[in-house]
């Protein structure tokens, strides 16, 4: 993947930050009105219902991919397989993305971890609390399904558009590839607002930001996010 050095307003870096900011707050809303219509306190100790943690990643994902769209339209060739190498390669990228995302799941983060489960019997409780809570109001196959569509296909098509779509191009346009695979894995894990699993989410956003920029497209990382983000959601909802 190639690309000219440019100037951070030139690279897309204030369309992600702008898509990021509407996204939160497209979010907030969403989430609100969600928990409304469904009787549920935002905060409470109650399981967070399906619906309203689908209606916050509706509103997260409307600010990200306008970001994406905004930039592609206006500053790039309108296409988003041209402008940020939205692809898949078949069979390869299937093949390569699962092993990446089950390895980095199944092996990678265990092992990251063992130090600090080692020392705190508590942490793997505390650490795996906020995937129980996306995932304990599901019951029923429909719900599960629900929930595989949403994290599993939608979040690893939007997210790595956004942040190895246009944040790492963006950023490796401006300082280069390092600061560009770098920074985005940072992002990724800051945006998910997790402060235990931060290590992990930075990890596994270097790995797909060196399949994407290596491969210079986004099939890979797609599915290796999407092999990532079935693991928890199936073991915990199909104990």
């Amino acid at each position: 993947m190639a690309a000219a050095r440019s100037s951070a307003r030139e690279s897309g870096l204030v369309e992600a930050i702008g898509g990021f900011v509407v996204g939160l707050v497209l979010s907030s809303l969403t989430v609100t009105l969600a928990a409304a219509i469904a009787g549920y306190r935002l905060g409470s100790s109650r399981p967070v219902p399906v619906g309203v943690n689908i209606a916050s990643e509706i509103g997260l994902w409307a600010g990200l991919v306008g970001g994406v769209v905004f930039y592609s339209r206006t500053r790039g060739s309108g296409h988003l397989g041209e402008d940020f190498g939205l692809a898949i390669r078949l069979p390869l990228d299937l093949l390569v993305g699962a092993a990446v995302g089950l390895a980095t799941q199944l092996l990678l983060l265990p092992l990251l971890y063992l130090p600090f489960e080692q020392a705190d019997p508590t942490f793997r409780h505390r650490l795996e609390a906020p995937a129980k809570a996306d995932t304990s109001a599901a019951h029923g196959g429909w719900q599960i399904a629900l929930l595989l569509i949403f994290f599993a296909i939608g979040a690893p098509i939007v997210e790595e558009l956004f942040f190895r779509g246009l944040v790492l191009r963006s950023l490796g346009r401006w300082l280069g590839p390092v600061v560009g695979i770098a920074g985005s894995a940072v992002v990724f894990g800051l945006a998910h607002f997790e402060l235990l699993q931060l290590p992990g989410l930075i990890l596994f956003g270097v790995i797909l930001g060196v399949l994407a920029w290596r491969t210079g497209r986004l099939g890979p990382g797609i599915v290796a996010h999407a092999a990532f983000n079935a693991v928890p959601v199936l073991t915990l909802t199909l104990h």
